[in-house]
């Protein structure tokens, strides 16, 4: 604290006082500090504090300004480069937060009473695995995404108030301190009893997948199928779309080897990533928006499907259901898990009725033909001159349907019919 050490000694008992009363401030009087400093150089000696009032705010300012940091780690959002990762051990107003080693200044930062849920996700197509931390603030606040090894964690870069095994990886680290710190909420990971993709991982193999891969407009992403909601990662911004925040899931654009993924969202005022949505709890009349993900595997459909009916995604009548989840409503119990498992099974998804229904066209459209005979018509109907005549003058079009069914059915013996 050389910047403020020769301020008098009224002012910094004002300061000690401030402190005491708003922890939260620290970090501003820091930066105040450093600011002096650099404009005023090394400290002067015309009239300097007391030593104790000194030695008194400085202290203070130790006490409150108390966190867990890691050096060297990669940010992406908001903006790409490596800061020291800091998080606050006050719980009260404590905040997570970047700072740039170089400068020493806080490049941005998140306070834990903005922040609506915490996200862990392993980075997919690496070689080495990787995991990154998704921070989705409550409103519109800048998202915070950064990226660890999937290693174990280096001694000589983090500074903690507790032990740290050198055989725990960074991953471990983080989500111990934050599940610590965040108190009403803590760090949500993938299940692989909620989905695993099927699809072979190229990059490690043997490794089980919870994400797979798609696309929203131009972008490329993946969706994560979380425990408590759906994620599209790591493209800015973050969307993250909780169980409360669904009226519907459904399919569209089934092809043999792709489909897409249409979410029914409710709108919310804020940002993408607002889990929140206060203002459509308990309106039925809330509007909602779709968005499309686009190219999904139809390999991963089935694993999909199953996720989307056990947490009744699929039925936009449940949706006041998993809102009142939320908020508590109606003391709605012992449902979060989603139906039993023996009503699972008794609803049928959109894509396997598209299937069977175009199965069902299929079989119809074969039995015709097999039932076909080329010979009968002209006896029931006359001669074949006259039914010429008749679809001659209809234009000659179900008379090129029909050749054209003919030659493909029957081949060379078309002719023979025809003679």
């Amino acid at each position: 604290m050389h910047g403020l050490q020769n301020l008098p000694s009224g002012l910094l008992s004002r300061i000690d006082t401030t402190i005491k009363q708003h922890p939260e401030l620290v970090e501003l009087f820091r930066d105040i500090d450093t600011h002096i400093s650099t404009l005023t150089g090394p400290a002067q000696s015309n009239g300097p504090a007391p030593l104790s009032k000194k030695r008194k705010l400085e202290a203070q300012i130790s006490a409150a300004d108390t966190y867990d940091s890691i050096t060297d780690i990669s940010f992406s959002i908001p903006q790409r480069k490596k800061l020291k990762l800091e998080i606050s051990r006050n719980t009260e107003s404590g905040a997570i937060r970047g700072r740039n080693t170089t400068t020493g200044e806080v490049d941005f930062s998140i306070r834990y009473s903005d922040i609506d849920c915490c996200i862990c996700l392993p980075v997919p197509e690496k070689a080495q695995p990787q995991y990154s931390f998704c921070v989705l603030p409550t409103s519109g606040d800048e998202q915070l995404l950064f990226t660890v090894p999937g290693t174990k964690i280096k001694l000589e870069t983090i500074h903690s108030e507790q032990p740290v095994d050198e055989e725990q990886s960074y991953k471990d680290v983080i989500i111990t301190i934050l599940n610590k710190r965040l108190g009403r909420t803590k760090v949500i990971e993938p299940n692989e009893k909620d989905f695993v993709s099927t699809v072979a991982q190229p990059h490690r193999k043997g490794e089980k997948a919870v994400h797979v891969k798609a696309f929203r407009g131009s972008k490329d992403g993946f969706l994560f199928f979380l425990p408590t909601g759906v994620i599209f990662a790591f493209k800015k911004p973050l969307l993250f779309y909780p169980f409360h925040c669904i009226a519907s899931i459904s399919y569209t654009s089934i092809l043999q080897r792709t489909f897409n993924l249409n979410i029914n969202a409710y709108s919310s005022s804020s940002s993408p990533s607002d889990t929140n949505s206060n203002n459509t709890s308990g309106n039925p009349d809330a509007e909602t928006h779709e968005i499309e993900f686009s190219m999904i595997d139809q390999a991963d459909f089935a694993g999909i499907d199953s996720y989307i009916k056990r947490h009744n995604l699929q039925d936009a009548s449940m949706a006041e259901q998993r809102r009142a989840q939320k908020y508590h409503v109606n003391g709605i119990k012992g449902q979060a898990d989603g139906p039993d498992e023996a009503g699972e099974g008794d609803k049928e998804g959109e894509l396997q009725k598209a299937q069977r229904e175009a199965e069902a066209v299929e079989d119809e459209e074969e039995e015709d033909d097999e039932n076909f005979d080329p010979g009968s018509e002209g006896d029931s109907e006359g001669s074949g001159s006259s039914s010429e005549e008749e679809e001659e003058d209809r234009g000659g079009t179900n008379a090129d349907v029909d050749g054209n069914l003919i030659e493909e059915e029957l081949g060379s013996e078309a002719e023979d019919v025809s003679e």
